[in-house]
């Protein structure tokens, strides 16, 4: 014959290690989502200042040069690499990868920039 609630005895331990491992795998995937969004940040601000250098160079008068030579720099002095540069009219569009480490293992995060002169609006 068995005492009332002699079943459950221990239960509480195992419940706890239950919700302790919930909420360790938890915080693993947010510190992994962070590190993503932070590298994706770091590359998305490259990838802007890449561009616009570009196209300051592109646009200057007083010290003209190859606009993507500016942005490779840029991107480098930002830990960036340009994947891409292309310079179309007075527009120039860059790529930059940025080697980044997402929860123990090496991945890069990519982004892209245009910059250039505003089209001016129709005409009503």
């Amino acid at each position: 014959m068995n005492r009332p609630g002699w079943d459950e005895r221990g239960s509480g331990t195992v419940y706890s290690l239950g919700v302790i491992a919930v909420l360790l795998a938890a915080a693993v995937g947010i510190t992994g989502l962070i590190q993503a969004q932070s590298a994706t940040g770091r590359a998305r601000a490259a990838a802007d200042l890449a561009a616009i250098s570009g196209a300051t160079v592109l646009s200057s008068v007083i010290a003209p040069g190859d606009p993507c030579a500016m942005a490779g720099r840029v991107a480098a002095a930002n830990g960036a690499s340009v994947s891409a540069c292309s310079v179309a009219g007075e527009d120039v569009t860059v790529s930059v990868v940025v080697p980044t480490t997402i929860l123990g293992r090496p991945r890069q995060a990519t982004a892209h920039a245009r910059a250039g002169p505003v089209d001016a609006p129709p005409e009503p």
